[in-house]
C-alpha cells in the first residue's frame, strides 16, 4: 500500500479548503493500492483552518520537543500535528505501507522543504512532522515533485 496526501488526490483537505491533485497520483488509485490521508484532519484540526507554519526547526526537532507549530493567527497547533503525525503511523502499520508521497513545504507532509514560520513564504530544507516521524520509521516519504512515472511504476509494482 502507497499513503498519499488526500489533497494529492484532489480531496479539500488544504488547509484553505482546496486541494492540490496531482492527476498522475489520482490515476494511481485506481491500482487499489492508495490510501489518502491528511494528518491535520487526523490530529483534530478543522478543514478550513488558519495556515501553520513550523518555528524553530524541522517536523524532527517538532517532534524531540525543540520546535513548535503555529499557525498564523498565532496559535500553538504543535500537539495536533503529533497526534495527526501519530495516527498516521498507525494507518502505515495497520496497511503494511510501503512508502508514502506527501505535499512538499507542508509543516505535516513536506519530505524536503518546510516554510521557517515568519509565514513570508520563506523556505528551509526539513521535513514536516508527519514525513520526519515516518521517515524515522524507515518508511520511505516522496514529495510530489519529485515523482517520476518510474517511481510510480516502481512503488506500484513493489
Amino acid at each position: 500500500m502507497i499513503l498519499v496526501s488526500a489533497c494529492l488526490l484532489g480531496i479539500r483537505a488544504k488547509y484553505d479548503g482546496g486541494d492540490n491533485t496531482v492527476n498522475k497520483l489520482v490515476n494511481l488509485c485506481a491500482t487499489g493500492k492508495v490510501i489518502p490521508v491528511c494528518p491535520e484532519q487526523l490530529g483534530g484540526l478543522t478543514t478550513p483552518r488558519p495556515a501553520a507554519e513550523i518555528k524553530g526547526g524541522s517536523g524532527a526537532d517538532v517532534l524531540k520537543g525543540m520546535a513548535r507549530v503555529y499557525n498564523k493567527e498565532g496559535v500553538d497547533v504543535t500537539e495536533s500535528f503529533i497526534i495527526g503525525a501519530q495516527e498516521i503511523l498507525k494507518i502505515c502499520r495497520l496497511y503494511s505501507v510501503k512508502a508514502a508521497i506527501l505535499k512538499e513545504r507542508s509543516p505535516s507532509c513536506g519530505c524536503n522543504m518546510i516554510y521557517d514560520g515568519t509565514f513570508q513564504s520563506v523556505r528551509l530544507p526539513g521535513q514536516g512532522v508527519t514525513a520526519a516521524l515516518l521517515a524515522a520509521n524507515a518508511i520511505p516519504v516522496y514529495s510530489e515533485e519529485e515523482l517520476t512515472d518510474e517511481l510510480l511504476a516502481h512503488l506500484v509494482k513493489g
